[in-house]
């Protein structure tokens, strides 16, 4: 397969998978304005490459309240946003006693629980909840999807050595493939429009890349509700067990996002952060990228806060360079709005927000 898409030759791969992405996308490529908001930043898993992740003695450890996601809400509404992204570690309540303690005196049992309250938040102050809560129960996706336009989960690879002795998941239970397979294919049967990537560079093998892609595109064609896939490049952080690991060449990590536009259907946008990819954005979108993924004015991406989000000049210009033209969308993408994804109650907010093709609405 990687000799018929060119592997040997970035710039065969790179004008196979341009013209793949300029069939199915034409000259436009998509974004997000959004206020990120996370949780919490315990959780279960250990992955050796995470610089979210805290421990509850550490003194930036954090379970945000209410009163902290309203005041971040707001925020987001003042300055136009559309999406209320949610993102924490998973299931913390489950080895630490003090989140457990902590959401009990809120009146919660779960973080699956108090999210579902913060969405209903979102929704009130006419934002469209994104979630990226980690694995769930096909019990939680059901409940989950009546509050949000649309969920994510990163499969960042189904290679099952990752998670052996001394690979990056060894110490991360929600990180096995099939739990994140099966959370994926729940999204699916309940209709959820669904977020999910690779992560690149982690010690992963080119087979195992094409796996994880080919597992993808098994989902999608099945249930046809992943909207979007992201290729995100592993950025070494301070203080992890991989501060020192290096960061995936660019060579590679371009071939790879021009065989995930390849080997994807059609129809799923192809997502790089911008933020990762300083100065190499055009080159990107060349190599079969239509989606630069959540902008935010206001909170940085707590995933990677020494990589600044880009201005929005920034984008346009390296949009108009290959001849295309930037454009706002919501979380949830147009075609899922017109196929009827979203419950009444998120629908009753995302109509006062898109316009008649689906996207953002122009904000004044």
């Amino acid at each position: 397969m990687l000799e018929k898409c060119g592997w040997t030759d970035l710039e065969d791969v790179g004008r196979l998978a341009d013209r793949i992405r300029r069939r199915s996308f034409g000259d436009t490529i998509t974004f997000s304005k959004n206020v990120f908001i996370p949780l919490v930043n315990l959780c279960r898993n250990k992955c050796a490459y995470c610089g979210f992740r805290r421990e509850p003695w550490e003194s930036d450890a954090r379970l945000l309240h209410p009163e902290d996601v309203k005041s971040i809400l707001l925020q987001g509404k003042r300055v136009g946003c559309s999406e209320a992204l949610f993102t924490f570690g998973e299931k913390p309540e489950e080895v630490y006693p003090s989140v457990q303690r902590e959401l009990q005196k809120m009146g919660y049992s779960s973080m699956v629980e108090y999210l579902y309250d913060m969405c209903l938040e979102a929704l009130r102050l006419g934002l469209l909840p994104h979630s990226n809560p980690g694995v769930l129960t096909e019990e939680e996706v059901r409940a989950l999807r009546e509050v949000n336009a649309s969920m994510g989960l990163m499969l960042e690879n189904v290679g099952k050595r990752l998670c052996g002795a001394g690979g990056p998941h060894e110490r991360s239970p929600g990180k096995r493939p099939k739990l994140r397979l099966d959370t994926i294919a729940y999204a699916g049967k309940w209709r959820v429009p669904f977020t999910t990537g690779l992560l690149v560079g982690i010690g992963e093998t080119l087979d195992e890349i094409v796996a994880s892609l080919q597992a993808i595109r098994s989902l999608h064609k099945k249930y046809g509700h992943i909207q979007e896939v992201i290729i995100q490049n592993f950025t070494p952080k301070k203080n992890t067990p991989m501060s020192s690991y290096p960061p995936p060449s660019f060579n590679y990590f371009s071939r790879v996002v021009a065989l995930a536009r390849i080997t994807l259907q059609d129809d799923i946008s192809l997502q790089i952060p911008p933020n990762l990819n300083p100065g190499k954005i055009d080159f990107l979108i060349r190599m079969g990228a239509n989606d630069l993924g959540g902008i935010s004015p206001i909170t940085p991406d707590y995933i990677n806060p020494h990589d600044p989000w880009p201005s929005l000049e920034v984008l346009k210009r390296a949009v108009a360079s290959v001849d295309a033209t930037l454009r706002e969308r919501l979380p949830v993408y147009p075609k899922y709005i017109k196929k009827g994804y979203l419950s009444d109650m998120v629908a009753e907010v995302a109509v006062s927000l898109f316009d008649e093709e689906g996207f953002r609405r122009r904000y004044p």
